[in-house]
């Protein structure tokens, strides 16, 4: 039987993809931390919506955001192994996105307050741990390197999550 528990992270350290540790509560840990966060709330919204052009949608960025955590939990040893990285393709499919929803949904004309549904609601969560992971990667950027694709990604994706969120308080739910 396999053991989810190594014990080599009790004294408070965690291993890189690359083989080196890093203290736990070191600004990398909590920015793959947070990516884990948001595809676990993207499960929610996933769990949430009824849409199938969105369930697809989610699920796309769920395994994309795979990929930026692979990225941001990898040493230089690490990231020369990784298969894949967030490339200027994965940014221009969430442009693409926002376009379509936004083009479906309709022009803003007041502020959005999250709550119409739960669907939306989670959406906005989503979007927020988005906000949060952007401003981690701006501090992290100040002392070790973040690439810019990592950095747009993120920015897209909120703006993403949001016309998501539209496209659940303005389209009938297609279960009632």
């Amino acid at each position: 039987m396999y053991r989810i528990y190594t014990r080599t992270g009790d004294k408070g350290t965690t291993a890189l993809f690359g083989g080196s540790r890093i203290d736990k509560d070191d600004i990398r840990v909590n920015a793959y931390g947070t990516v884990d966060e948001l595809i676990s709330q993207l499960g929610v919204c996933y769990a949430t919506t009824h849409q199938t052009e969105l369930r697809e949608d989610l699920h796309t960025v769920q395994k994309t955001l795979f990929v930026l955590g692979a990225e941001l939990a990898s040493d230089d040893k690490g990231i020369i192994r990784l298969k894949q990285t967030i490339s200027d393709e994965d940014i221009q499919r969430l442009e693409r996105l926002i376009d379509r929803n936004m083009a479906h949904s309709g022009p803003l004309k007041e502020f959005v307050i999250p709550g119409k549904n739960l669907a939306s609601a989670q959406l906005h969560v989503a979007r927020t741990l988005a906000r949060r992971l952007e401003r981690i990667l701006t501090a992290m950027d100040r002392t070790l390197a973040v690439r810019d694709e990592l950095k747009r990604y993120i920015n897209r994706l909120s703006d993403a999550l949001f016309s998501m969120a539209r496209i659940e308080e303005t389209t009938p739910d297609v279960c009632a």
